[in-house]
């Protein structure tokens, strides 16, 4: 059977209006913010009206929950890996839900997915800790007049870096800040690629526990 969602606006607006209270009211419903979490989760994905679904907007709404609720400092609990990896049980016990009003199962695949992503997101920062200061003790063994601890945060805030952004964040020239990627690339810290007529600069390490652990 195909779930159709509802259609009209009127019956939208009323079902959002009832979620974002259940939402924002704790009297209406005392259990436990992961549980309701989850029951948040599944009303919205019922609730919209669009074909190809509200998951990543769902999943978002998942993290700022947790957070107002304390649970996150930093919206770093993405479920959507784990989702995608599980995608046929997903929908399976979403319209279970519908179909039998049995909750259980839902609430505890969702509450593996938590358990699963925190352990991933936990493995990932570690890796990452591991990986910089590996890179911190090269640099500044093989290049000590160019170490700072701007320039290795500066390559590990994102999988990239650009001329550009070594000139804003450290303060320096265009010719400085090309001195220093052009060190890095010849002694292995980092790989140039060229698009357009860009320079880019890849942590390939970094790139391959993102992608590891995506």
């Amino acid at each position: 059977m195909v779930y159709t969602p509802p259609q009209h606006a009127d019956e939208i607006t009323k079902l959002m209006d009832n979620l974002v209270q259940f939402i924002n009211n704790d009297e209406l419903c005392d259990a436990d913010p992961l549980v309701k979490m989850a029951i948040i989760h599944h009303q919205f994905e019922s609730i919209h009206p669009f074909y190809d679904g509200n998951g990543r907007t769902g999943r978002i709404l998942n993290i700022l929950y947790l957070v107002t609720k304390d649970l996150l400092n930093l919206p770093v609990l993405y479920l959507s890996r784990f989702v995608i990896q599980n995608k046929a049980d997903y929908y399976a016990n979403l319209q279970a839900v519908r179909d039998t009003g049995n909750w259980e199962p839902w609430l505890e695949f969702m509450l593996d997915g938590v358990i699963d992503t925190a352990q991933n997101t936990i493995s990932l920062i570690t890796a990452m800790k591991t990986l910089m200061a590996e890179v911190k003790h090269g640099i500044r063994e093989q290049l000590p007049k160019i170490y700072s601890q701007d320039l290795l945060n500066n390559l590990f805030n994102h999988p990239y870096t650009k001329i550009d952004f070594i000139v804003e964040e450290l303060g320096v020239t265009r010719i400085t800040a090309t001195k220093y990627l052009e060190q890095l690339v010849d002694h292995g810290f980092l790989t140039k690629q060229k698009v357009g007529r860009a320079n880019y600069y890849i942590n390939e390490p970094l790139c391959t526990l993102l992608t590891a652990h995506g």
